[in-house]
């Protein structure tokens, strides 16, 4: 391990081989979000206080039904490893994987109960 350079053992990812990994996840997210917030709100602000039927005609506008789409996947990911890290810093023994496992679970129904209700709305 002596000869290696800075660069080789950053490569190696430490010991849990997939902290690259979940920094660049994140950095990826957060950059999407950055995007993606700004075009949300503008596209889905002035439905505010509007009837049922003035959103669900908004709605069936495939870019909008598009955008909203993105940011309900790209959220709640980022939403995932951002409790993972939490969970990981802050809970220890049994009751961490269980709390991961459990927000998970709770991060990918939210997620799917918000593309089927996009979907039910939009189509």
């Amino acid at each position: 391990m002596a000869y290696l350079t800075d660069r080789k053992r950053v490569e190696g990812l430490g010991s849990a081989k997939s902290g690259t990994h979940h920094f660049w996840s994140m950095t990826v997210t957060s950059a999407a979000l950055l995007i993606l917030t700004p075009l949300f709100v503008f596209s889905f602000g002035p439905l505010l206080g509007e009837p049922h039927a003035d959103v669900v005609a908004a709605l069936s506008h495939p870019l909008r039904a598009i955008i909203a789409a993105l940011m309900i996947v790209v959220s709640f990911h980022h939403f995932r490893l951002g409790v993972t890290t939490l969970i990981e810093d802050y809970v220890g023994g049994q009751a961490r994987k269980i709390a991961i496992i459990a927000m998970i679970i709770v991060s990918y129904g939210l997620m799917a109960a918000g593309l089927i209700a996009l979907a039910q709305i939009a189509l």
